[in-house]
């Protein structure tokens, strides 16, 4: 059997790996940056691109079309985050963070916004992909959950135009339910439409004409 083809991975970190020697802080942060990519890359993941936070991050990410979005954040997690977040608005995509921030006060706020997993301090390579297996499950879990709940509401509505058609040619045609909801059957198969369109359609001319 032909194995799944590897991850397609777009890291968001700053962009360089060669800070300034003197700056400890910096150097800290560019070795688990450093760690994280190799550690990735061990695993068989695909790293697409490293991207800046910038302005063009959006459209990058768009162009690039990756699977997962590997934020490597420095203490400044937030704002990196709220960039990231922003970047994938239009189209969700499981989103991890690995941060060496340990102020974790606004980690909910953080999956709330649509961060997928949540990765404190250091990992060890041995642990990047069941960290990456369980983010990818649980996103595609969250997103079955809201086509579902996107669906539901969907048929409701519709169920409420159908209903709200059959009333009025019940009331003006003086037919049953029965009767009104096969003519707007049937209409629609005539016509080859979906019966809400049908009867969507029928409401509006009755508002025309009142």
């Amino acid at each position: 059997m032909t194995p799944p083809p590897a991850l397609r991975l777009v890291i968001v970190a700053p962009a360089t790996l060669d800070p300034d020697p003197e700056d400890e802080q910096a150097r800290i942060e560019a070795e688990r940056s450093r760690s994280l990519r190799i550690g990735l890359l061990e695993n068989g993941y695909n790293v697409i691109a490293v991207l800046p936070i910038d302005a063009y991050l959006p459209e990058r990410i768009d162009q690039l079309q990756p699977d997962m979005i590997i934020v490597d954040a420095e203490s400044g997690a937030r704002d990196t985050l709220e960039h990231v977040v922003m970047a994938t608005r239009e189209e969700r995509r499981p989103i991890v963070l690995f941060t060496d921030d340990q102020d974790t006060t606004h980690v909910g706020d953080a999956i709330a916004a649509g961060v997928t997993a949540y990765i404190v301090a250091g990992l060890a390579p041995e642990r990047i992909r069941p960290v990456i297996d369980v983010a990818m499950a649980r996103f595609q879990h969250e997103e079955k959950m809201r086509r579902d709940l996107a669906d539901a509401r969907t048929q409701l509505e519709e169920r409420k135009v159908i209903d709200r058609a059959k009333g009025l040619l019940m009331t003006r045609q003086g037919c049953t339910e029965q009767e009104a909801y096969s003519r707007l059957r049937k209409t629609a198969m005539d016509k080859g439409l979906r019966l809400v369109d049908v009867a969507q359609r029928l409401l509006d001319v009755a508002d025309v004409l009142g």
